[in-house]
């Protein structure tokens, strides 16, 4: 179902003003704001071949996505994993591949985060995401070093740029509030039909694109010094996982195409250009080494993907009981805090949501979601100050978020302040989105004689 098929609840204006919000329209509220921004188009000649591509960015531009999105991409993976020893390591690994990329202009980094389902992905300008679940799916460095060169590959041949000229996607888009609108009553549950992960702020990247990020991560990962069969082995651990639990993969299939005929490609070259390097040591022991700390997380990491997937079939007790599982392993877990919050929220059980979300905001205090997720919680409260004071608390962690302005509108509303609702919901028509929140914010706009 398309966004603007999702109109805003009959007479929600009216139970606004009566502070009568039904968990319907709070729910609505925290699904239906999102933000476009557009990008130059031109050529350029490709770092890697030295022949001319059709691009969408400009370098500028590549480094501008990076600055303004990854910020927002990297909270709704829900957030960097407070865990410095395993940052410091992926960290290390990227630097060692570092000195193979043709584009030496570009300052890679890369990040681990609290997201349960199975990815990576990068930014034009060399921004890396890797997931908790890919961390706990990978047994050696080997392998690590094949999933970042696979990443460094896209940047360095500036895939991202080729498929904005291509248009393969028309927009870096920031989704402010990225869920599933094709059903309001589900919305908090933030897009899980396909688990959370790399939304439209990422390039779908077509499979000459993959093929060529495979053929780079291979050849950089070997002149670092690793064994090439890192790169065979990534990939057959990648479509076990999706044959054994396709949900945690659904992302990154959709945007990293994978076959088998990319797995034995990467195994033919080990055998045959790369074969010198197949004794190599596999960094096993470093590997295990460097990622105890997360590695004591992985029933809760499980538990909790049992429990998104649940989410995503509206199984909502299930889910229930699969999140009280994680935290019965991890109380402290951030991820599992904030999935149980969402999940309560859904069902209605808002004191337990807004307790849980409370916790999550306490365990990991410069994270954003669970700050936005108390704002809704008290919207369905009744409680538009609370919200609000909630909503400028997640505008200072997290600036720029469109769906936050138009829930400072509603808040706004809701406290009877006409002329504050409608400074936010002009400020979010500004961002041109035609989506449902924009409908509604120039509706009230319209009903109160007032021009975007």
């Amino acid at each position: 179902m398309n966004h603007d098929d999702i109109a805003a609840p009959h007479q929600l204006d009216q139970r606004l003003a009566r502070n009568r919000l039904s968990r319907r329209d709070t729910l609505w509220l925290f699904a239906a704001a999102s933000s476009l921004g557009g990008l130059s188009s031109g050529c350029s000649t490709s770092p890697v071949t030295g022949k001319k591509i059709l691009v969408g960015m400009s370098r500028a531009d590549e480094r501008a996505v990076d600055k303004e999105h990854a910020p927002h991409q990297f909270s709704a993976d829900l957030g960097v994993v407070q865990d410095a020893a395993v940052n410091n390591y992926v960290a290390d690994v990227l630097q060692r591949l570092r000195p193979q990329a043709q584009r030496q202009d570009v300052s890679f980094s890369a990040r681990v985060l609290n997201a349960n389902y199975v990815n990576a992905y990068t930014f034009p300008a060399g921004t890396m995401g890797v997931t908790r679940g890919i961390m706990l799916e990978m047994q050696d460095e080997a392998q690590l070093a094949a999933l970042l060169g696979h990443e460094m590959g896209h940047v360095n041949a500036r895939h991202s740029a080729q498929s904005q000229g291509q248009e393969l996607i028309t927009t870096a888009a920031l989704f402010g509030l990225s869920v599933a609108l094709s059903d309001s009553k589900w919305s908090p549950l933030i897009d899980l039909g396909g688990q959370i992960g790399a939304s439209a702020l990422l390039a779908r990247y077509s499979r000459s694109h993959e093929r060529e990020a495979d053929a780079l991560g291979q050849k950089y990962m070997v002149a670092a010094g690793y064994p090439a069969q890192g790169m065979t082995q990534l990939h057959e651990l990648l479509l076990a996982t999706e044959k054994g639990k396709p949900n945690i993969l659904e992302t990154m299939f959709s945007s990293h195409p994978l076959s088998q005929e990319r797995r034995d490609t990467a195994a033919r070259l080990a055998e045959t250009a790369y074969a010198a390097s197949l004794s190599r040591p596999n960094g096993r022991e470093r590997y295990m080494d460097s990622t105890a700390g997360l590695r004591r997380l992985q029933p809760a990491v499980l538990a909790c993907q049992n429990g998104e997937t649940a989410l995503s079939r509206k199984q909502l007790p299930e889910a229930e009981r699969q999140f009280a599982a994680a935290l019965r392993h991890t109380p402290t877990d951030y991820a599992a805090n904030l999935r149980m919050a969402q999940c309560k929220h859904a069902m209605g059980k808002l004191p337990e949501a807004r307790r849980y979300a409370q916790t999550a905001r306490e365990i990991y205090p410069q994270e954003a979601q669970a700050v936005k997720l108390t704002a809704s919680v008290r919207l369905a409260q009744n409680d538009p100050a609370g919200a609000l004071a909630d909503l400028q608390q997640f505008d200072r962690l997290l600036p720029g978020d469109a769906g936050a302005v138009f829930l400072k509108g509603v808040a706004n509303e809701g406290l009877g302040q006409r002329q504050a609702a409608a400074k936010y919901f002009a400020q979010y028509l500004k961002s041109e989105a035609d989506d449902p929140a924009a409908k509604y914010a120039k509706k009230r706009l319209a009903d109160w004689g007032m021009k975007p």
